[in-house]
């Protein structure tokens, strides 16, 4: 009877157990959604006259990043930290400055609202399109100036800087009515359009959570979108995209609300055919609720027509662990979703021994020292790889090039990546510290490679002694493993993010930068980050630069 009892006590929770594997089985399935809604916009230029009222000043909205947990990283109270040795310089770096100009911020007047910036940027054929927190403009890559846009209904030429959800304007729901940020602009170099997005969540702020994506009818920024959004029953928070062949990827970090638990990583692939054809498309999506995977990026291609990514290669995510990397691949069928494949077990890559910066408790918190703000550090972000993982096929050899933020010792370093044998064993071709020992703190990277292999790497900078700044170094295809080059300031800051003002967390710095390739020769880097002409809270700038080898042509 006791054994009876006993069952009849222990089975609603091997029930419970029973369903909940049940429940995560159907959440590690590959499944796929349609979009909430689609249409096709009008022009920029018929669109600009419903441009919103100037903004005035005012108080300023605190994007708070969402930390995502570390991968068995143990107090360095009980764990010595790894000795990195930074590489010695390979040289000189001759990397020539062929322009620079300011973008959106307050260097060209633009009132901030929000802080970090989220600065990143892609270049096209004749433009190039900066989005941040909020703001995107529109460039002449050979001017620098904002590009004219012409309003149909007066005549008249507008040079504004456009709200973030100016694009979406008729298209209703959250996409039209929130500007909440978290941008990313792509060029797709495949087929010359431009690929805009942006998550909504505010307005209403309760779920479904959208992610906006809009996709340019030719290669002209400011005219026609096929404009899509897609929705989520938890938070998508951080997310990334990346261009393939076969679609376009992104990475979401999932939480259960926008103040709620981390639940995992959803990989997602949208139809990209279909989106460039302004057609009804879909998106197919996997789940990685596992939080030990988290800071994953999707690959993004680098190239012309002549190097795309072998016939039906799948598209590769890499993640960041303790001492390691984690690749997958994911292989999508857009005609029969049992074929997608999505696989869960990654690839486990070596890596040399990091230590995650930053860390007090097993938690990340604001480290980056300032000059003249002592009670004001910045934040590092060093929980995750930094936007971009590009990708490029030589031929002979395919790459995948990376970056995130490492402690070397009392301060702060970028560690890259360069990974190969993708199509079989992956390994690490050649990886590096940068972190020269004059006492300041590197961080918030971004890296690619051009059609030489030559490499440049951009990245934040800052000391005791050091405004916060853009600096930059590279290498040459033949410079020696693991060495980059001397490095070279992009633009010095004149100030730091600092406020005595107890209600203003002006520790947010970031969230990311952005390091783009010409398509028009597919040797000039096109580099966007963050920096302050003066000491203020959250009166930031940015630039964009453009950067290149002598010996690419």
């Amino acid at each position: 009877m006791s054994l009876i009892r006993n069952a009849r006590r222990l089975l609603p929770a091997l029930l419970i157990s029973l369903l909940s594997l049940q429940s995560l089985a159907q959440e590690q399935i590959v499944h796929v959604l349609g979009a909430k809604k689609h249409d096709k916009s009008k022009p920029l230029s018929k669109m600009v006259r419903k441009r919103p009222t100037p903004a005035v000043e005012g108080t300023v909205v605190e994007h708070r990043v969402r930390l995502l947990p570390l991968p068995h990283v143990k107090s360095p109270a009980t764990k010595p930290s790894p000795e990195i040795v930074p590489q010695p310089s390979a040289g000189p770096l001759d990397a020539v400055v062929l322009s620079s100009f300011q973008g959106v911020g307050r260097g060209l007047g633009y009132i901030t609202r929000s802080s970090p910036p989220d600065t990143n940027g892609s270049v096209g054929l004749g433009e190039y399109v900066q989005w941040v927190n909020q703001a995107y403009g529109i460039f002449d890559k050979t001017s620098g100036k904002l590009k004219p846009i012409q309003d149909l209904g007066t005549g008249h030429l507008e040079t504004e800087i456009l709200d973030g959800n100016q694009i979406w304007q008729g298209f209703g729901g959250k996409c039209e009515f929130s500007n909440d940020g978290d941008p990313i602009v792509i060029y797709d170099k495949i087929a010359n359009r431009w690929v805009m997005s942006q998550f909504a969540y505010s307005k209403p702020p309760s779920p479904p959570y959208a992610q906006c994506i809009a996709v340019s009818s030719s290669a002209d920024p400011a005219g026609e979108y096929s404009r899509y959004e897609y929705d989520f029953n938890n938070f998508n928070d951080y997310p990334k995209f990346g261009v393939w062949p076969d679609g376009y990827y992104a990475v979401f970090n999932m939480f259960e609300d926008e103040s709620g638990d981390f639940l995992g990583t959803k990989v997602c692939a949208y139809e990209r055919r279909k989106m460039l054809d302004g057609k009804d498309a879909n998106m197919q999506c996997a789940n990685l609720y596992n939080p030990q995977y988290s800071g994953i990026l999707p690959a993004d291609f680098d190239g012309t027509q002549s190097s795309l990514p072998p016939s039906n290669s799948p598209e590769y995510f890499l993640g960041i662990d303790a001492n390691k990397l984690d690749l997958w691949k994911y292989t999508v069928d857009w005609d029969d979703l049992t074929k997608s494949e999505f696989d869960r077990t990654p690839v486990k890559i070596p890596v040399a021994s990091f230590e995650f910066p930053c860390i007090q408790g097993n938690k990340a918190v604001s480290c980056i020292p300032q000059p003249n703000a002592s009670t004001q550090q910045l934040d590092v972000l060093g929980d995750r790889l930094m936007y971009r993982l590009a990708y490029r096929n030589f031929g002979d050899h395919e790459s995948l090039v990376v970056n995130h933020t490492v402690q070397v010792g009392g301060r702060t370093g970028v560690r890259w990546y360069e990974l190969g044998g993708l199509a079989g064993t992956p390994t690490i071709v050649q990886q590096g510290t940068f972190a020269p020992e004059d006492g300041l703190f590197r961080w918030m990277g971004s890296i690619a490679m051009d059609k030489k292999g030559d490499m440049l790497l951009e990245y934040s900078v800052s000391g005791d002694s050091v405004f916060p700044s853009i600096r930059y170094t590279g290498r040459k295809r033949g410079d020696a493993p693991g060495a980059m080059r001397d490095e070279k300031t992009l633009m010095a800051g004149q100030g730091s993010q600092f406020s005595t003002k107890p209600n203003y967390a002006t520790d947010r710095w970031g969230d990311y930068s952005s390091v783009s390739v010409d398509p028009g020769d597919d040797c000039t880097f096109w580099v966007t980050g963050q920096y302050l002409p003066s000491t203020d809270t959250y009166r930031w700038s940015t630039v964009i630069s453009s950067v290149k080898f002598p010996d690419c042509q």
